[in-house]
């Protein structure tokens, strides 16, 4: 049905919880798993920035992608899932262009990843790379949300 499941990692509570769903659904339909976490250098930092200040926090975030990356495939290993990763660096990309591009080149046939649910102006703010991928994938795409909405004025008292 899916042989290969992409799934978008950032290091979220909502991309951890998609990668945990991803792997329940690749080990019960004996998927592969491609992990992908996307390094956006820099495209929100002044040119007055000194260069060395940059390439530091760059180093950082890789180094804290590798290591999402390093435990996420622990964790499917783990599970008897057949998994690969790719850490992409770019540069004003969106991260959400992105993940579309390499389920195409890999070939994906199901993109999964973490949404946070942002409404209004905090998602015009923010943007939505979930939205993105949804919008532009080419294969079925499953969004796992961070936490359920809550449900006022239904009478329920879970």
């Amino acid at each position: 049905m899916y042989p290969n499941i992409l799934v978008a990692i950032d290091g979220s509570d909502a991309a951890r919880m998609g990668l945990a769903e991803a792997t329940r659904l690749a080990r019960s339909l004996g998927s592969r798993m491609l992990l992908v976490h996307v390094i956006n250098k820099a495209p929100w930092v002044s040119p007055a920035v000194d260069l060395t200040v940059l390439q530091h926090l760059v180093d950082e975030l890789r180094g804290t992608g590798e290591s999402l990356i390093h435990e996420a495939i622990a964790d499917a290993r783990d599970e008897g899932v057949d998994v690969d990763s790719r850490l992409i660096e770019a540069i004003g990309t969106d991260a959400g262009e992105i993940v579309v591009k390499e389920a195409i080149s890999w070939p994906a046939s199901l993109i999964v990843c973490g949404t946070h649910g942002r409404r209004g102006l905090r998602r015009m703010l923010m943007g939505s790379d979930a939205e993105y991928i949804v919008r532009h994938s080419p294969v079925p795409v499953l969004l796992v949300r961070a936490a359920p909405p809550q449900l006022s004025g239904t009478g329920s008292t879970q």
